[in-house]
């Protein structure tokens, strides 16, 4: 079997990279940089590409040819302040890994769309199954676009049966390689980070009713392996155990309590703290995490036979120690923290 992975050197794509290292295919990596050595990824032939290029519709449709099935992981969540740049990618580059898809005659894709594609349910403790509607939350770019994505998935499926799609609804996606990387998307370059988990705080401000799904790189990119081994179509949520609240949060960090904060205060004050540059998260973020299902794993299970090593409470462990210690990979998106210091000089 030949597969070949957008945005491989990512979060998502380095996990799928170690899974499918314990199978017999031949990996394609497809990344805008290279990783740095290439060979810490055995095995793994790699193309530098931007999917989102003008010329990269020709060079994909090239490197699809004779694939068993594509993964299309690449995405940006930052920078946020730059969305053209964001829907460029990741609006522009979906498309055009879609059409090199079909213009190569692959006959499976398998995208990995989001928790954040779906709609706000009335209730925030019903579990939604996959056929909730992934319409998105408005005032959230990544939100919107996930769901646009979707959108033209649909269109896709209608109009060239000859493809299967997959979807991989994820949720927050963990892992200990990613702490640099999401402490630089979500905190900032300067947040002081290695205070995680080493000073207990005495209390941990969050919004009233936060509650959230996470799971692990590896348990997600054995999901999408089992996906793209199996060809099932359709959509497919992935979430380790159990749901977390602010309690599990709290605990994380160390606090021994939580103080439970209105939700329009906060995101006011997000709002106001992000066009002073105090740090880089859009409010629209706040909405997408206080606003998304809490998803049903069931089909996963069943279809897939898929079931979660990791507990959800430990993976949201390993992240927060992965932003303490600096964790990272020889990866553009993944580097260390440490690294970009000693190269900006910050």
């Amino acid at each position: 079997m030949r597969i070949a992975i957008t945005g491989a050197t990512g979060n998502v794509g380095t996990a799928l990279l170690r899974r499918l290292a314990a199978e017999d295919v031949e990996v394609v990596g497809i990344c805008r940089r290279l990783p740095d050595p290439v060979g810490v990824y055995a095995g793994v032939r790699w193309e530098s590409l931007d999917v989102a290029g003008p010329a990269a519709l020709e060079r994909l449709t090239e490197v699809f040819a004779g694939v068993d099935a594509v993964i299309h992981t690449a995405w940006l969540i930052q920078p946020a302040r730059d969305p053209r740049e964001m829907t460029r990618v990741n609006v522009t580059g979906s498309r055009q890994v879609v059409h090199a898809a079909l213009r190569a005659g692959v006959p499976h894709l398998v995208h990995v769309s989001s928790v954040g594609a779906y709609t706000t349910h009335p209730s925030d403790d019903e579990p939604v199954q996959e056929s909730w509607p992934a319409t998105g939350i408005p005032s959230s770019q990544y939100s919107r676009e996930k769901a646009f994505v979707e959108t033209q998935l649909d269109d896709v499926e209608r109009e060239h049966p000859e493809l299967v799609v997959t979807r991989i609804r994820p949720a927050l996606v963990f892992q200990r390689d990613a702490g640099s990387e999401i402490a630089r998307y979500f905190a900032g370059g300067f947040a002081p980070t290695r205070t995680i988990r080493r000073i207990p705080l005495p209390t941990l401000p969050l919004p009233t009713g936060l509650r959230f799904q996470v799971v692990h790189a590896d348990d997600l990119a054995d999901a999408i392996t089992r996906a793209v081994q199996r060809v099932p179509g359709g959509a497919f949520n992935v979430a380790d155990d159990p749901v977390l609240t602010a309690d599990d949060l709290a605990r994380a960090f160390k606090a021994p309590r939580h103080v439970a904060l209105n939700r329009r205060l906060v995101r006011a004050a997000v709002d106001v703290s992000y066009r002073a540059h105090v740090h880089p998260v859009q409010p629209g973020w706040l909405d997408l995490g206080l606003g998304v299902p809490v998803m049903d794993t069931t089909r996963a299970r069943e279809v897939l036979d898929w079931r979660p090593v990791h507990a959800a409470r430990d993976v949201l462990t390993e992240l927060l120690d992965g932003m303490r210690d600096h964790a990272g990979a020889a990866t553009g998106p993944l580097r260390p923290r440490s690294a970009v210091s000693s190269r900006t000089g910050t």
